[in-house]
């Protein structure tokens, strides 16, 4: 049995099976970790939600940006941008079931498994974290914006999701700016400075970061606990010079590779467009 950490999917169907293909997954004996953006951008979102639906029994799924982005649209939270593929998925009949299932996924993931190397920790999110979190506290503000998603009253978190404000986390936030903060983080960061201040807007590569501002995982501070993986940032191409943290989105949407890595011995498989 070995376990797969799979990079962002975003509606690419047809690679997803031709990866799965290559490295002889088996949902009988195998486990996929998604690092979230399962859907939009690409052709097929409808299929690649049906289809890791069907394997919800050896899948574990955090939420990405684009993943809660089309949980908005389909409960009339946010209008559909013209850059979005989600058309087919939205218009399909089980559209509702779909959005259910994915609601009801994780923002952070922590397991530990058997490697090569003894047990290892792993924590899989979609983007990243603020520096002062530590693994707990991640997985503590990770369950709270899964609680709202999953309350009565998940309309109102996933109309006021959206923005860019406040910048960075502190303890005394409350109410939807709190879970928006913490949405941005696993969800949307690249950029922060030491206090965590984000700059969302920025999505290039490292030769991008303004003055005093780093990738998150320079000030990440879970690594002696556990190994993360992440996905989001594309421009990275897999790279983050960092022993414990794999970056696993590696474009195949923008006309690159998509990657799984198997996390028993780190041996990374991608398939071209």
């Amino acid at each position: 049995m070995s376990t797969y950490a799979i990079g962002d999917i975003q509606g690419c169907y047809k690679a997803l099976r031709r990866l799965l293909k290559k490295i002889k997954f088996s949902p009988n004996k195998d486990n996929l970790w998604c690092v979230g953006d399962l859907v939009n951008r690409g052709p097929s979102s409808l299929d690649t939600l049906r289809f890791l639906q069907d394997m919800d029994h050896c899948t574990k799924i955090v939420l990405g940006n684009h993943d809660l982005h089309f949980l908005a649209i389909h409960e009339g939270c946010a209008p559909a941008r013209s850059r979005d593929t989600l058309s087919r998925l939205l218009q399909a009949q089980d559209s509702s079931q779909l959005s259910k299932w994915l609601r009801h996924k994780q923002l952070a993931h922590f397991d530990s498994l058997d490697t090569i190397r003894g047990p290892e920790n792993f924590l899989m999110v979609h983007a990243g974290v603020a520096p002062r979190w530590s693994l707990q506290k991640t997985l503590d503000l990770a369950a709270e914006v899964e609680y709202a998603l999953q309350s009565k009253d998940y309309k109102k978190f996933l109309h006021c999701m959206y923005g860019d404000k406040p910048i960075r986390w502190y303890e005394k936030l409350q109410g939807q700016d709190r879970l928006r903060t913490i949405t941005n983080y696993l969800t949307r960061v690249r950029f922060c400075d030491d206090i965590g201040s984000l700059r969302l807007n920025i999505k290039e590569g490292l030769c991008a970061a303004p003055a005093g501002f780093k990738p998150w995982y320079e000030y990440e501070i879970i690594t002696h606990k556990a190994t993360i993986l992440f996905g989001h940032w594309a421009s990275l191409e897999g790279r983050t010079g960092k022993h414990r943290v794999h970056a696993l989105d590696t474009g195949y949407v923008w006309g690159r590779e998509l990657t799984v890595m198997r996390l028993e011995d780190q041996r990374r498989y991608s398939i071209s467009n």
